[in-house]
């Protein structure tokens, strides 16, 4: 878990992965949506680039801009992302208030709340699980 964090545990790197997973992808559109100073953005995308959550490739528009991706790495956030998102909406909003919801792009219905789940497929509450440690 300490090593997760290290890479991703900050504030903006969880909102940048966030809005990159929405499909932004120029720097300009990462400022803009999150309200970030340029220096902020542009020290949290070089981290996400070094630690292989997010490569620089040619705009793909064929401008002189450079497009911000997000690697097989950062696209495995996705489920991180989501479990984050669902806890937030299920804990931090009143009944009645309003709010985004993460929907199937299929169907447009609301994802259904994560589980964690044993190997033959039993839902698992925190009670139900342990960590191993490895031993020196």
């Amino acid at each position: 878990m300490a090593r997760a964090l290290d890479v991703i545990g900050d504030w903006w790197s969880l909102l940048i992965i966030r809005d990159a997973l929405e499909g932004v992808r120029r720097f300009s559109a990462f400022q803009s949506s999150l309200g970030i100073a340029k220096g902020m953005l542009a020290t949290r995308l070089r981290l996400l680039i070094e630690r292989g959550i997010m490569t620089q490739a040619p705009a793909s528009d064929g401008s002189a801009y450079r497009d911000y991706i997000l690697t097989p790495k950062g696209q495995a956030l996705h489920l991180v992302i989501a479990a984050l998102r669902q806890w937030g909406e299920g804990e931090l909003y009143e009944a009645n208030e309003e709010h985004s919801v993460l929907v199937d792009t299929r169907d447009a219905v609301p994802v259904a709340p994560l589980k964690l789940r044993s190997a033959d497929g039993r839902t698992l509450d925190w009670s139900d699980t342990q960590v191993q440690r490895v031993r020196d």
